[in-house]
């Protein structure tokens, strides 16, 4: 090494890669299988959803409603927190987030988070790539990592009447069918006959929008996946590892209409879902999803999603999620958000500014590594009893009587006008 200095130049980085190249672009390639990625923890001056507060009136009309209604005065526990998320019955306003394909998911902590999730009766999302990667599997074996592993998993814990599962595809999923394989397989009959079972068609997501879904895999497993996938060999050969790249699907407003219409007459008993990244357009994509019949649209901001990507994109590309529900404004349908919610107080901002349920991502994955068997029950038992509390102090009994007016930020949360389709804001 020469003894050339930089300054204040990032040198460190500068060196790093000249010695790796192309792996200097991810993070460290030791941690991925052992570590959730996704934007670095924010600044909360600069996070507005954190920067934000709640604001309780002095006037509380509604509790003197609920007060007549009760014949005492109401407490927390008397917060309905049930709410209909994307046309499923959950008890809290909660649901889990896509789970893809990545190691971490895909080891026994996506089949451990599927059956605390059916258990709390809350919806659950089933992440891209798995049949492609992991097989499709059958409700009657063992294999936990496999799509209907985690199916059957939900399925068992799940109350009568509560919750459901939407199962993500993405460009793969589509050539491997597997709607078409979920929807005629008569052991998720239960679901679809009870009207727990959706599809959720998969635009973009947070962590990475512009790019499809990415894992790291060993050079053998890219040679067998090289025929459906885009395999790079950004690491250096010594690690016998390669990156797997999955495409990120090209949408006009047209295909994204037609793709929802498809959705509803191909399978007329599923529930339809649509994930948008957050982009510059999120209003305009929503819009265009809610009318063509979706039955939610889920948002990531630039903070949501655990998966692996590099760290250009997990540091600045894409809107934060307050952004995004700024653009959106008060939305036309469900709408379904997520990006670093762990806790109560984010989430009733959430709730406020239009959203109907957040998501749990990162916050359930770690808490089933905590503890695979109640983990995720715990985390969202106390996001609850924080729920009830925040919504009670602004005076209110009911997730939907939330709204923008509860929110205080330097910004103001004026509700824009929503954006003709095809405007770009």
């Amino acid at each position: 090494m020469t003894g050339l200095r930089a300054g204040t130049f990032p040198e460190a980085a500068v060196r790093e890669r000249a010695r790796t190249g192309t792996a200097a672009a991810f993070p460290d390639l030791a941690d991925y299988g052992h570590a959730l990625f996704g934007a670095p923890a924010a600044d909360p001056a600069a996070d507005e959803l954190d920067a934000a507060r709640l604001v309780p009136p002095v006037f509380v009309p509604e509790r003197l409603e609920k007060l007549i209604d009760l014949a005492r005065e109401p407490l927390p526990t008397d917060v309905d927190l049930t709410t209909d998320i994307g046309g499923f019955a959950s008890a809290l306003p909660v649901y889990l987030s896509a789970f893809g394909s990545t190691q971490v998911a895909s080891a026994d902590l996506g089949q451990a988070a599927s059956g605390q999730a059916g258990a709390l009766g809350v919806p659950m999302v089933v992440g891209e790539n798995v049949v492609p990667v992991n097989g499709y599997g059958r409700l009657t074996g063992g294999a936990g990592r496999s799509l209907l592993g985690r199916i059957r998993a939900y399925a068992d814990a799940a109350p009568d009447g509560l919750g459901g599962v939407v199962v993500q595809q993405s460009t793969e999923d589509a050539d491997a069918e597997v709607w078409n394989l979920v929807y005629s397989d008569p052991s998720a009959r239960p679901l679809l006959d009870s009207g727990r079972l959706g599809f959720e068609l998969k635009v973009g997501q947070g962590a990475k929008p512009g790019l499809g879904g990415m894992t790291v895999v060993d050079a053998a497993e890219g040679g067998r996946l090289s025929e459906q996938f885009a395999v790079e060999p950004v690491f250096d050969p010594a690690s016998g590892r390669v990156l797997r790249c999955a495409s990120p699907g090209t949408f006009t407003e047209e295909i994204l209409r037609q793709q929802v219409r498809l959705m509803r007459n191909n399978f007329p008993r599923a529930r339809v879902w649509v994930k948008l990244p957050p982009g510059r357009d999120v209003a305009a994509a929503a819009a265009v999803a809610w009318e063509a019949g979706a039955d939610a649209v889920t948002v990531d901001g630039a903070e949501g999603g655990s998966g692996w990507a590099p760290t250009a994109f997990l540091a600045g590309v894409g809107l934060p999620l307050a952004e995004c529900l700024r653009r959106i404004g008060a939305p036309a349908g469900c709408l379904l958000v997520s990006g670093r919610v762990w806790e109560g107080l984010r989430a009733v901002k959430c709730l406020a500014l239009g959203a109907r349920a957040t998501g749990l991502g990162r916050a359930a994955l770690i808490a089933v590594d905590e503890d695979p068997r109640a983990g995720l029950v715990r985390l969202v038992e106390c996001l609850a009893l924080e729920l009830r509390m925040l919504v009670s102090a602004l005076g209110k009994y009911r997730v939907p009587a939330l709204s923008p007016d509860d929110v205080w930020s330097p910004r103001g949360w004026a509700v824009p006008e929503r954006a003709p389709l095809g405007a770009v804001r």
